[in-house]
């Protein structure tokens, strides 16, 4: 009954645990009850075909929930324009949003770095405290640093 995934779905439980985060511990636990219901073979499809469409528009809606609320309205958006960290921030989310855009690339073109992807995002999280929402950019990050490598490579023919 206990197999490869088990073991490692509560080994990230334990870390989460000790960690104290919220988040992976809530994750993996939903996928044990998920895997110990039989549901697995139906949803672990969908939810990884469309699981990180689902998070940005949660992510999405989380940002956006200022604006709806009256919070944030045009007199904030017209004094940020004139502030120069705003303008850090507008050019700050452009190249982000570039960079996931790569990675998506890299990840449709190589998805067994996946795998190192999740284990740098699971790191992060449980070490360091960090927020699970890196994929896409680790991914764009990595298909930046391979390319460039590559160019290197070829530039001195190695």
């Amino acid at each position: 009954m206990l197999n490869q995934a088990y073991l490692f779905l509560f080994l990230l439980l334990g870390i989460g645990f000790l960690a104290k985060n919220q988040s992976l511990v809530v994750a993996v636990s939903v996928l044990v009850i998920l895997k110990m219901a039989g549901a697995d073979e139906k949803l672990f499809g969908i939810i990884q075909a469309k699981g990180i469409n689902w998070g940005v528009t949660v992510i999405t809606i989380a940002v956006l929930v200022p604006v709806a609320s009256g919070h944030i309205g045009f007199k904030e958006l017209g004094g940020a324009v004139k502030s120069p960290y705003a303008w850090v921030a507008l050019g700050a989310g452009m190249a982000v949003a570039l960079i996931a855009k790569y990675g998506v690339t890299l990840l449709t073109e190589d998805p067994h770095i996946t795998t190192a992807l999740v284990l740098g995002t699971i790191m992060a999280v449980s070490l360091f405290k960090g927020v699970a929402v890196g994929p896409l950019i680790g991914a764009g990050i990595a298909y930046f640093i391979m390319r460039i490598f590559e160019l290197l490579r070829i530039g001195k023919g190695l």
